[in-house]
């Protein structure tokens, strides 16, 4: 197995560039409701970035269970449920989560701008949860875990 320093380097890494990802939304999203760019070109740059912010999360996800993290893991479970519901229930016909047809349609737009300021927040506070994380690990060994010591302590 990996040590909890690398799964935590790799966890901060992972969550950094899903920031940024999300950044790249924002600033997308910005400029289609300002037109500057067309709906077409927006939903096809969003969209192509929708499945590995999925892979991502869910391989982190998975990571955290199998080095028995649970409360990271219970904690970023529904984040991981959610992306995979909203990748895998896209009607049928829409090119993707982002469709250029119907993103002007009943506030898309607003809501999708809402849910990626959502995310935003998710994993900034997530960045620095597993930044504490990383440096805890690096200095006493096991952050979230009672080691067998301290357990016969009580």
């Amino acid at each position: 197995m990996v040590s909890d320093p690398l799964l935590f380097s790799f966890a901060l890494v992972d969550t950094g560039a899903v920031l940024f990802l999300l950044v790249y939304f924002v600033i997308t999203l910005s400029d289609l409701e300002c037109d500057y760019l067309n709906a077409q070109q927006c939903c096809s740059k969003l969209n192509m970035w929708v499945l590995p912010k999925l892979i991502a999360h869910g391989f982190l996800t998975l990571l955290l269970l199998i080095h028995a993290h649970w409360l990271l893991m219970i904690v970023n479970l529904p984040m991981a449920l959610w992306l995979a519901y909203e990748h895998f229930t896209v009607p049928t016909g829409n090119t993707g989560v982002y469709d250029p047809t119907e993103i002007h349609n009943r506030g898309q737009l607003k809501r999708h701008m809402r849910d990626c300021m959502i995310y935003l927040g998710y994993y900034l506070i997530f960045f620095f949860i597993y930044l504490y994380c990383l440096i805890i690990s690096l200095l006493q060994g096991d952050p979230l875990k009672r080691n067998e010591e301290d357990i016969a302590e009580f």
